[in-house]
């Protein structure tokens, strides 16, 4: 329900700012949570047997044909793990970017429901496009980060 009315130009100010304060201040506070807290394979992190090992995620959504078009988030913070390719293929990294791909997906579930505070100044049309937005933007790197990490637990497990 709007209670903040603004005019059509501060809306959409205000909209962007406090987007960037979310997409930010929700990534800087999951890069600061320890890595260990992302060790315990929660059912948030657990890949489905309906995923069948990524493949779902491929045959669905054809993941390969887009992945590369997705920006690492990583890159805005000194201390983000990059995880656009794989640059080692050691044991040691590979459960460092499984870890790393479980914070980045729960950064990108975190990223959705503010969205829903945007019904607060926003006429109800403009609050459901920001909803849509939140889910357009953050379920793709939900869904290439399940995928990734479906393939890269199976390689950790065969070594």
């Amino acid at each position: 329900m709007q209670i903040i009315e603004l005019s059509n130009t501060w809306t959409v100010i205000i909209d962007i700012i406090v987007w960037g304060f979310f997409h930010l201040g929700i990534s800087w506070l999951t890069l600061k949570m320890p890595i260990r807290w992302f060790e315990k394979n929660s059912f948030l992190y657990s890949i489905q047997a309906w995923e069948q090992g990524g493949q779902f995620w491929q045959k669905h959504f054809r993941v390969k044909k887009w992945k590369s078009v997705v920006p690492d988030g990583a890159k805005l913070f000194k201390q983000g793990f990059e995880k656009r390719e794989l640059s080692k293929k050691d044991r040691s990294f590979l459960v460092t970017f499984i870890l790393e791909s479980r914070r980045a997906e729960l950064t990108h579930w975190l990223c959705i429901p503010p969205a829903i505070l945007f019904f607060l100044w926003n006429p109800p049309w403009a609050g459901w496009i920001m909803i849509a937005y939140a889910v357009l933007v953050n379920v793709p790197i939900i869904i290439l980060q399940r995928y990734n990490r479906a393939r890269l637990e199976r390689v950790v497990k065969m070594m």
